[in-house]
């Protein structure tokens, strides 16, 4: 019987803009400089962690690598300037820290997988530079207002001075809020690994971890005012686009998949019924997607 050949994955920390950010990249069998490159932009509230099956799928093939945001997993989590620390979290921020990851790698092109939190962080990464965008693997990321939920609408209208505002946000950070976000929306959460959320809350749960977590939460509204700009660049720049996406996911709904094909028409659209975490149970048909996706799209963008 056929073996699989399975990975090796490197795990590093690089210092970029001062911070200590952890990252996993898979060291693909017979690598050349035509091997297709992908960056994993994680979600809320995950790391890198959430790409390992991926990457133990489609690295021997690949070179797939993915940061942890300040704040996040095993980076650094500088203390919060609002509470007197050097760090903003902001959006802005974590794409500033992004794109100085990016430089520092020496990557110049690469397809960019892009899930929740990773969506406006990769979109500002994108808009500044289109020209290191090779593809994009679109994963329950939002980009359309028509794909926010009432639920999502709710927590986005938050605002500090807003009664019990930090107190709606720090409920999100507890494990059975946690959990809900991998097993809410799936059709068999027997499929769901235990792991992710329990890695997440450990995260979650260190000292100054907190703190990041409001004040991204409170900034998400920055996001929602540059969906007109990112639509734009879709339509100016169409890349090619696989969005794969779960239909029960409580925060974007369906119709921010679909609103995808209305700036990139040629883009593949794969629907599953699952959750916010599409990986955690749908790997094995969202990896020969992606797979095929990255052979089709690396071979088609190389002079």
């Amino acid at each position: 019987m056929a073996i699989p050949i399975v990975p090796h994955i490197r795990h590093r920390h690089i210092e970029v803009d001062g911070v200590r950010v952890f990252y996993r990249e898979s060291l693909p069998v017979d690598a050349t400089d035509d091997t297709p490159v992908m960056l994993l932009l994680h979600g809320f509230p995950s790391a890198s962690h959430q790409f390992r099956r991926l990457m133990d799928a489609l690295g021997a093939r690949y070179r797939l690598i993915a940061p942890d945001y300040p704040g996040f997993g095993h980076s650094e989590a500088p203390a919060s300037s609002a509470t007197g620390g050097p760090f903003t979290y902001t959006f802005d921020r974590l794409a500033d820290v992004t794109e100085g990851f990016v430089q520092r790698l020496g990557l110049s092109r690469f397809a960019m997988y892009v899930f929740d939190f990773g969506a406006p962080v990769g979109f500002r990464l994108a808009a500044r530079h289109p020209e290191w965008i090779a593809g994009l693997v679109v994963q329950n990321g939002n980009a359309y207002e028509e794909g926010l939920s009432r639920q999502a609408r709710d927590f986005i209208a938050l605002r500090p001075e807003d009664p019990g505002a930090a107190e709606t946000v720090r409920s999100l950070l507890t494990l059975p809020a946690t959990r809900g976000q991998y097993e809410g929306g799936t059709a068999d959460p027997e499929l769901v690994a235990p792991d992710g959320w329990t890695l997440d809350q450990h995260f979650l749960d260190l000292p100054g971890r907190t703190r990041p977590q409001v004040d991204l939460a409170f900034d998400y509204h920055s996001n929602v005012a540059l969906y007109p700009q990112w639509q734009d660049w879709l339509r100016k720049h169409t890349p090619p686009a696989l969005v794969v996406w779960g239909t029960g996911d409580m925060f974007f709904t369906e119709p921010g998949a679909r609103a995808y094909l209305r700036d990139l028409p040629d883009a593949e659209l794969h629907l599953f019924d699952t959750g916010h975490f599409a990986l955690e149970d749908h790997l094995p048909q969202i990896a020969p997607l992606i797979a095929g996706f990255l052979d089709r799209t690396w071979a088609a963008d190389r002079p």
